[in-house]
């Protein structure tokens, strides 16, 4: 990226300047969702939406409908593919704590979500949503105790339900029913990446594997 300001470059996933005069500074990084948008428009109704400038539309400007699957055919950067643990284009759900990052396939999550883990001191929960493409991952330790998740398959809806209480959760990370109602799980941020592009910036990255199945 490259503001207009003062010309400096900005590394996209990191927020670093990398050239010109703001060299070494970094964005501050704000919380964000990896959400399809009929999820999100089904928790936030009156939530807005960032409409396409008409101009550009005309001009043809933005990237095509089909951008993702035309990237996957793209070459990636030089040097980037030596790291042969996956497939260079994998997609990953990246997760960084204390300094320490995992990668977790998208195709494990698939396979088994949630996905409890721990990442340096921090135990997590890494939930696929009722779409089977949103991805949230929360701390799983509420007041001092560790909460071990699985997914209920009974009744109507995504839900998750905790071993400890019997608690009822929903994928804002929320006790809707049980002992715990009320209760909130800390958010932890998660960036979607392909696997080259993550191992760029995360070069001691360890990945999540789930085993034969």
């Amino acid at each position: 990226m490259r503001d207009e300001e003062t010309g400096t470059w900005w590394q996209q996933v990191t927020g670093e300047a990398i050239l010109g005069p703001l060299k070494g500074r970094f964005l501050k990084a704000v919380y964000h969702d990896e959400l399809s948008f009929g999820l999100w428009k089904l928790e936030k109704p009156n939530g807005r939406v960032l409409r396409p400038e008409e101009k550009i539309v005309a001009a043809k400007e933005y990237a095509p409908a089909d951008w993702e699957q035309r990237m996957t055919r793209a070459r990636v950067v030089e040097g980037a593919d030596t790291d042969h643990r996956l497939e260079p284009r994998t997609l990953v759900v990246g997760i960084t704590l204390q300094n320490r990052s995992t990668a977790y396939p998208f195709s494990a999550l698939q396979k088994q979500s949630p996905i409890m883990d721990d990442i340096g001191r921090t135990s997590i929960l890494v939930a696929l949503g009722p779409d089977n493409r949103s991805v949230r991952a929360f701390e799983r330790t509420l007041d001092g105790r560790k909460l071990e998740f699985f997914e209920k398959t009974e009744g109507t809806g995504w839900q998750l339900v905790d071993a400890e209480t019997g608690s009822v959760w929903n994928f804002e990370g929320k006790a809707t029913a049980g002992p715990l109602k009320g209760s909130q799980l800390k958010r932890i941020k998660v960036l979607e990446d392909y696997w080259f592009d993550w191992r760029i910036y995360h070069p001691d990255t360890a990945i999540y594997g789930i085993g034969p199945q």
